[in-house]
């Protein structure tokens, strides 16, 4: 089972999709620091707390020497303390990170981390079986009209629809 550590951004989306259930349900070992869990609103946290209460999320308090670590990295402006806690982890664990903010993959990938963002778990959702190919066109279309970073990101817009018309030949 391959460790992740995913941002704020990515239970927010999964929140928002109610696919929360699906994704801890993936053969994945989900961690993320206190600081993102913090970052979450309370019916957020709510949510995650039951895979909190049955070890399907691990959630890491970055202490004090990790935060002299943290502080002695030289990590991109663009990133926030809390963005910069994700990288820590991933590379303290050897863990890929599951992100949707441009900066946190940037830099993951110039520390050479494995990372992915929502469709990669909209492909595995599908490819474990945990959502039909139907249902991801549906969810993904709903994530494009609530989030204006998908709305406004031509590039990204483009690489969704791509997607949705492989899903859509297949089905």
């Amino acid at each position: 089972m391959k460790l992740a550590i995913t941002d704020a951004c990515i239970f927010i989306d999964l929140h928002d999709l109610d696919l929360t259930v699906a994704f801890f349900s993936l053969d994945l070992e989900i961690h993320t620091s206190l600081d993102v869990y913090n970052e979450l609103y309370p019916e957020q946290k709510t949510v995650l707390n039951a895979f909190l209460s049955v070890d399907k999320l691990h959630i890491h308090n970055i202490n004090a020497k990790s935060r002299l670590e943290i502080m002695a990295t030289a990590y991109p402006l663009g990133l926030s303390e809390v963005d910069k806690t994700v990288l820590y982890l991933a590379q303290k664990y050897d863990a890929l990170v599951i992100s949707s903010d441009k900066a946190v993959r940037n830099f993951a990938k110039k520390l050479t981390i494995d990372y992915h963002g929502m469709l990669w778990i909209f492909d595995q959702m599908i490819a474990q079986e945990k959502m039909t190919k139907a249902t991801a066109i549906l969810k993904l279309t709903e994530l494009i009209s609530k989030n204006k970073i998908y709305q406004n990101n031509v590039k990204l817009r483009a690489e969704f629809q791509k997607r949705m018309e492989g899903w859509r030949e297949i089905e």
